[in-house]
């Protein structure tokens, strides 16, 4: 009768035994003799090592700027629906441009050039005399010089009827030029006649305003400039 051949048992215990028996003894200044499952353990640490200073030296960068990157985007759906808004707008935007330009125009006219302040200064003597008015005092003061207009204070005090000077304060704001009036004091007239009895006095800077030519614009920002330079 045969008898049925055995089947041999796999011993975990003893491949262990096996596995770890090849780690000891093991020469560290020569891995080239080392056994199999050593070197093969050695190459995976190797390739964890590399892929662990990869991702801190490289991939680590790009996560960063990944995460800026995503924070920017909040402020860029903004400024885009801004920009938008604008391209929709724009017919819109530029006649209001034209229009704001147009005004300006119409502003600048209002200010006399350089030439024109002795004209503008006896329009303004004119607009009180002819109001029956007594100027005491007349005396332009030092030009002061803006980034696009020059500003002239004018120091006045004239006498006369409330009426009358009420008139000239009208006739100043209306006339063809910008003139305004600052500091306006009224008080009681020294009556040296009868004529005079019970009049009235005003005190008054008017200032008046011219536009700057070309060549004072081209001064004035070049002081401008070094003013800016030197701080």
């Amino acid at each position: 009768m045969a008898t049925k051949a055995s089947t041999p048992k796999f011993d975990l215990n003893a491949q262990f035994e096996r596995a770890a028996s090849q780690f000891r003894g093991l020469n560290p200044n020569e891995p080239g003799q080392w056994p199999l499952l050593p070197k093969l353990a050695a190459f995976l640490a190797v390739v964890v090592v590399v892929l662990g200073l990869s991702w801190y030296l490289v991939l680590s960068d790009a996560q960063t700027q990944l995460q800026a990157e995503h924070d920017r985007e909040p402020t860029l759906k903004q400024d885009y629906r801004g920009k938008l808004s604008q391209a929709v707008n724009l017919p819109e935007l530029r006649k209001q441009k034209r229009q704001v330009e147009e005004y300006v125009t119409q502003l600048e006219k209002q200010l006399p050039g350089k030439a024109e302040m002795d004209a503008l200064l006896s329009d303004i003597n004119q607009a009180g005399l002819g109001r029956g008015l007594q100027f005491e005092l007349f005396r332009p003061g030092q030009v002061a010089v803006k980034d696009y207009y020059a500003e002239l204070p004018i120091s006045v005090r004239v006498s006369g009827r409330y009426h009358d000077i009420g008139a000239f304060a009208a006739d100043v704001a209306n006339l063809s030029r910008i003139v305004t009036l600052h500091n306006l004091v009224v008080i009681a007239a020294n009556a040296r006649d009868a004529n005079t009895a019970g009049a009235l006095a005003m005190e008054a800077t008017a200032r008046t305003y011219r536009y700057l030519d070309s060549a004072e614009v081209a001064e004035q920002r070049k002081a401008t400039s070094k003013a800016g330079a030197k701080k």
